[in-house]
């Protein structure tokens, strides 16, 4: 294990808004893939970034919230443990969150890389929730916001009321579906419920890191 070198810096970024009732017990417990990857024998022990400019896993009891701009060496076994991880915190969230995760190759060097040459680098949006719904409703947002964004490059914010009433239609059809197959009384499966994670390679586009 000494020998080996992780093929990747695996960046997790987010805040979720968690319920009254949470614990750092129960913190811990849902945060245990995390920390166990890193090594650590504790939440208190693994919650330090490999980069010391950033937060790491914070706590704040009372906000009741959970602060993550973490930093841990890795491969590509580490998707399973954030699979983990949204199930855990899915029981303990108040509402709905969106989860950045970066893979960086670290095997990768853009200089000294042939022009055809590409990053391993990927990115993924993870959700969770207590509810499908509340899942749903974030995903939602952050959609409106890309695509109003966008758009407003070349329209008026006042002219893409017709655009977000569709996004808008659309989640509702998704939502009806779910409520219409049973499965809203269930726990949201994997990262986020329905559509929870997602990701693409970005190749030689690198995303630059988060420093805090």
């Amino acid at each position: 294990m000494s020998s080996y070198n992780p093929p990747f810096e695996i960046h997790v970024h987010g805040q979720v808004v968690l319920t009254a009732q949470t614990s750092f017990e129960q913190l811990q417990e849902a945060l245990k893939p995390l920390w166990t990857y890193a090594g650590a024998r504790s939440l208190a022990d693994g919650a330090t970034s490999v980069y010391e400019e950033e937060p790491g896993i914070q706590f704040d009891a009372r906000e009741h919230r959970l602060q993550i701009c973490w930093t841990v060496r890795g491969d590509e076994d580490f998707r399973q443990t954030l699979d983990e991880m949204c199930m855990s915190l899915n029981e303990l969230s108040e509402q709905g969150a969106a989860i950045e995760v970066t893979f960086y190759d670290t095997e990768f060097d853009d200089d000294e890389e042939a022009d055809e040459a590409e990053s391993r680098d990927d990115f993924l949006m993870l959700f969770v929730g207590p509810t499908p719904a509340a899942i749903m409703q974030v995903q939602r947002d952050l959609l409106v916001q890309d695509v109003v964004n966008m758009m407003e490059r070349h329209f008026d914010g006042a002219e893409l009321g017709g655009v977000v009433a569709e996004i808008d239609k659309l989640f509702s059809l998704r939502f009806d579906a779910l409520v219409n197959s049973l499965e809203i009384g269930k726990p949201p499966r994997g990262p986020g419920g329905s559509g929870g994670g997602s990701g693409h390679g970005s190749g030689g586009n690198r995303r630059p890191r988060h420093l805090h």
